[in-house]
């Protein structure tokens, strides 16, 4: 297998669906990767400027929990507030919980260039610690 790097996302083929891989050397930086990877899915931020910031807690649970909550409110921020991140912070809260902080711009200022997410589907969800680092594998419902 080739060498990849410490911390990156990619796109795999699903019938129907979209699916995602992530990784990073620490559990927070691989859920900030995954959210990264989802937006990636359907718009090009590359012309994109952050307009504005927000954060958000997730409630402590187990570590698949605490990645679809998070790309569960990504999904929920552009459907109420048609906001998507350009970068995110993951950090640990003292509960066992996440904070994440987002540098966001509106959906106006990206293109589309795929199918839109409607949830994080639960089936062959996939997040956990590998030699060197995290990783997890996420099915989108488009």
């Amino acid at each position: 297998m080739a060498h990849r790097p410490a911390r990156g996302h990619r796109c795999v083929p699903h019938t129907a669906d979209v699916r995602i891989e992530a990784w990073a050397p620490s559990r927070e930086d691989c859920v900030a990767e995954a959210v990264t990877a989802l937006v990636d899915t359907f718009v090009d931020t590359a012309s994109a400027t952050p307009t504005g910031s927000s954060e958000f807690r997730v409630p402590p649970g187990d570590d698949g929990d605490l990645l679809v909550g998070v790309l569960d409110e990504v999904i929920f921020l552009m459907e109420t507030e048609g906001v998507l991140p350009l970068g995110t912070e993951v950090h640990p809260a003292g509960d066992g919980g996440l904070v994440v902080r987002w540098r966001t711009t509106g959906t106006e200022a990206v293109e589309l260039v795929g199918a839109v997410p409607k949830a994080v589907s639960l089936h062959e969800l996939r997040f956990g610690a590998v030699s060197g680092g995290w990783e997890c594998a996420v099915t989108l419902d488009v």
